[in-house]
């Protein structure tokens, strides 16, 4: 089985992370930190907006089950491409919109992915999505892995999280893992 790799930010690591695992062909799901000049930062640094981070999360999919290219649709649609360093309350350079792509091809597509969304007019501003070569991720700490299963209940989870995973269940429906769907 091949496996490929997608590093994608748009807002709180915490939102992305379940919307990617809902998709049939997703493997897994890590939150962490890339983008910045700090290496090994921590939440408190990254939080700090002095390191050039942003919350990100790894994405490791099939891709005879699922493209590249569908993932990155799945990211445009499911957070505001279109805020400079903001997802609704979550302000600063940390929840910037970007994509840090693993290799020439993974460029390529993410550059064509967002000039469809333009053009396509999912929304009505300009995206500003940043899309540049990762250079090094770093994992979070263990209490933000698998936020959202660990805490669904949790005013930011019901408030912020669930809709994202509403909304990825009603627009993607024929991509969804099994369990999703019923």
């Amino acid at each position: 089985m091949t496996t490929e790799t997608a590093t994608l930010g748009g807002g709180c690591f915490w939102c992305l992370e379940p919307v990617f695992l809902n998709l049939r062909g997703v493997h897994g799901s890590v939150s962490g930190y890339a983008g910045g000049t700090v290496p090994n930062p921590t939440y408190e640094q990254v939080c700090g907006k002095r390191t050039g981070h942003a919350e990100v999360v790894q994405v490791s999919f099939d891709p005879s089950q699922i493209s590249y290219a569908d993932i990155l649709r799945v990211f445009f649609t499911l957070h505001d491409p279109t805020t400079l360093n903001q997802q609704g309350a979550d302000t600063g350079p940390q929840y910037r919109s970007i994509i840090l792509t693993h290799s020439d091809a993974q460029a390529e597509t993410a550059r064509a992915v967002k000039a469809e969304i333009d053009a396509a007019h999912v929304w009505d501003r300009p995206i500003v999505t940043e899309i540049v070569p990762l250079t090094q991720f770093y994992r979070a700490e263990d209490e933000h892995q698998d936020y959202y299963a660990r805490n669904p209940w949790s005013g930011y989870c019901r408030a912020v999280i669930n809709p994202k995973v509403a909304k990825l269940r009603k627009l993607f429906s024929d991509r969804l893992k099994q369990q999703a769907a019923e």
